[in-house]
């Protein structure tokens, strides 16, 4: 938690909310030659919120909370949460082909999408992004995404998918898929900033619908949660209306 004078939480995290329904899912992912465990939180509604390190966002960022309180507000519409857990983090969300056609396919197949919205923080976004490629989400959300680039980023070559990256991000640049629309977020301070600007005016030109919110924090689950609303607020809202 934050402890910059004058700082309070969100308000919805002691808003009144919807307790949601919970499944417990374990999706074969072929092409990975292992399972991905979802939790599928249930708010009500079949419109489906897709989530990268989703106990992590739950954990730490509240989500299925923050939907709970949406939804009771009647500030977004009843919908679903699908919170996926990674089991080689940095493997799959390096821009990696193998677990892209996995999401694309089996676990969208499995969750039985409606209006899907995807989101991910930082490596998790660029998978995300990624996976948009093999299967149009219908809106994206990307928190302080890993987009790098030699240009800013040259201090993360120790990081071992660093090289495919660097390709995957060129790729998405000239080519992201079907234009959908995009919210982005990054903190003010982040050394992500720059690429995320970067990224964001290489999808406008790809005709993407493209917001990018700069926020207070820094490359943390406290600055992730605090961006929920109003940002993924009003990205729901433009997809699902």
């Amino acid at each position: 938690m934050r402890l910059t004078e004058g700082y309070e939480p969100p308000a919805w995290l002691d808003a009144d909310a919807v307790e949601g329904r919970v499944h417990e899912l374990s999706i074969r992912a072929r092409g990975l030659g292992t399972e991905i465990l979802v939790r599928l939180w249930d708010g009500g509604g079949a419109p489906l919120l897709v989530a990268h390190d989703g106990p992590e966002y739950e954990r730490l960022a509240s989500l299925t909370r923050y939907s709970g309180a949406m939804i009771a507000s009647g500030a977004l519409p009843p919908h679903r949460v699908a919170l996926l857990a990674p089991a080689d983090r940095d493997e799959w969300y390096s821009a990696s082909g193998r677990y892209a056609r996995a999401l694309a396919t089996d676990v969208m197949r499995a969750l039985h999408p409606v209006d899907p919205v995807g989101m991910g923080a930082s490596l998790g976004a660029l998978a995300m992004l990624h996976a948009h490629v093999r299967r149009p989400f219908a809106g994206l959300f990307l928190q302080s995404g890993s987009f790098f680039s030699m240009r800013h980023d040259a201090h993360e070559q120790r990081f071992s998918r660093f090289q495919r990256v660097i390709r995957a991000v060129r790729e998405l640049k000239r080519d992201a898929g079907v234009p959908e629309r995009v919210t982005m977020t990054c903190g003010a301070l982040e050394e992500n900033l720059a690429n995320n600007r970067d990224m964001g005016r290489a999808l406008a030109e790809q005709e993407f619908d493209v917001e990018l919110a700069v926020v207070p924090d820094m490359h943390n689950y406290t600055g992730w949660r605090d961006a929920l609303h109003p940002h993924l607020t009003h990205l729901l809202l433009r997809v699902w209306g």
